[in-house]
This record gives structure tokens, sequence and C-alpha cells, in this order.
């Protein structure tokens, strides 16, 4: 297909997705909306081209797997497993409730199509590079992503996971990097300066690609990109913006976990409906 036109209904997912996760926010009135709205391209790309998988049988042992190290921004990757079928979508009501199935950070053993249990941050890339090194292992021909986000590498633990991934060439594990420049006490720069993360994760032997990760064909080609390499692991650090697409949300330092009222959720809706909207008007054309 066209990858000019793959990249528009790509497009039209994300919207998608971003409608449907602001909706699931929208019947609690709270929850980590930020950082659940800046991976929101790079996990239509997942679940949309990249990665394999079967709704039906989501524990099928050569699927391609996903540990959400940010296991905060889960409510995206619901949203996105429902609209794919994992469950039903009216179990999206669940998020944050007493019981349910779907906890406000990930977890394994409560929802269908959730690979690894996360949210304790600066873990997700140890236990990513367990299950890429079982799957080579075991002979499986398949791909772990795992989501990052720039707050958490101020845990170390993140560095000794680089390192193992290099030294043990698992270049069937591939790192996505939210450079969103904000984590739950303010900017990245006031709190723990991480300078140029490409250089630095290049400096650990790791393949480096860098886009803006709101912007579809780029992430679609740095996606490619990083699938395609075979001497290692690769990153995509992908720029972008917390809270991007809530009207409510973007642009301030709180957004880590915020409340919010009905009519401001009313109005961030309406706007994200109409990107929707005018998503499905260019593929159109």
């Amino acid at each position: 297909m066209n990858k000019s036109i793959r990249c528009k209904e790509l497009r039209v997912f994300a919207e998608e997705i971003r409608v449907k996760t602001l909706t699931t926010f929208g019947h609690i009135g709270f929850g980590h909306i930020g950082g659940a709205m800046s991976i929101v391209e790079a996990v239509s790309l997942l679940y949309g081209e990249f990665m394999r998988y079967d709704p039906k049988r989501p524990n099928w042992p050569d699927r391609d797997k996903l540990v959400i190290s940010k296991g905060h921004a889960g409510p995206t990757v619901y949203a996105t497993l429902a609209i794919k079928g994992f469950f039903p979508e009216s179990m999206l009501r669940e998020l944050n409730q007493g019981g349910g199935r779907l906890p406000s950070h990930t977890d394994r053993n409560k929802t269908p199509g959730i690979d690894m249990t996360t949210g304790s941050l600066g873990q997700g890339i140890s236990s990513a590079c367990g299950i890429a090194l079982g799957d080579r292992m075991d002979g499986r021909n398949s791909t772990t992503w795992v989501i990052i986000g720039d707050g958490e590498l101020d845990e170390g633990q993140n560095w000794e996971g680089f390192l193992f991934a290099h030294q043990y060439k698992l270049s069937n594990l591939i790192a996505i990097i939210d450079v969103n420049g904000q984590q739950l006490d303010g900017y990245t720069s006031d709190v723990m300066d991480l300078g140029d993360v490409g250089q630095k994760l290049s400096a650990f032997g790791w393949k480096v690609y860098e886009c803006d990760g709101h912007n579809i064909p780029a992430l679609y080609q740095a996606f490619s990109d990083a699938k395609e390499y075979a001497d290692g692991p690769a990153a995509v650090v992908m720029h972008t913006r917390k809270g991007n697409g809530c009207s409510f949300a973007e642009g301030i330092v709180s957004n880590h976990h915020i409340n919010f009222k009905p009519e401001q959720m009313e109005e961030a809706l309406a706007k994200a409906e109409a990107v929707l909207e005018e998503a499905r008007a260019a593929l159109r054309k």
C-alpha cells in the first residue's frame, strides 16, 4: 500500500485512540492524562502496523510484546486494546475502579493483552530485556517493544538494562523513549537534567533514531528503521508534548495526574472529535 495513504489511515487510528482514551477518563474525572496522551501516536503505529498479535489469543507465545514501563500511561493502551477487540469496550468503564480489570498502572494478571505488570518506574527495561532474551533462547521470531518515559530515566536501573541489552546484542528489542520534558514533579531539566538522551543511548551501544513523536510519517520511518536494524538493540527517541491533544492538560506543568470538571472534558472531547473528523476527511481525499 502507498505509504502516504497508510500514514493517513494511522493518523485516523491515532485520533480514534485519543477520543476513546479521553472518553474513558471522562467516566472517572481524573487520571494520568499527560503521559497517556503523549504516546497516542506511538501506540497507534504499534497496534496498527508494527506489532504481531492476535486479540483472540492474547497469550499467543509467538506474538510481539509491549512493555509499558511508564505504566501510568496504560489508559491509552487499554483504549487501543478495546478498539482491537481484546475485550469489550464496555470494560473501559472499569478504569481505576476497585476490583476492576483496568488498574491505574498496567497489570498482566488483570487485563487481556497486557504483557507485563509495570508502574514501578525504571524497571520496565529490565523486564523487556528478559522477555527479549527469553524469546531468542526459545527460537521465537518476536520483537519486544518497551515504552520508557524520560522522567523515569532518572532511575539507574534503566542504564543497567541498556548495558545488558547491548552486551547480549538483543536485536529483537526496541525501546521507545518518550521525551516530553516533564515528570511528576515538574520539568525534567529542573528535576534531573538528562541532556541529550539520544547521545547517551548511543554511548551505551544502542542504535538510535530520533523524530517528532506526533508526526506519523516520521514516527513510521523511525519504527521501520529500528525494526530493520539487526546488529543489536535499537531505540526511537521521540520528542512529544505531555498532554498532547487534551485541551485542558496540554502545556501545563501539573498534568501528570489531574482532576478535571465535566465541562472541561466535554470541551476537550469536542476538539478531539473535530480533529478526528479532519483526519477522516484527509483520508477520503
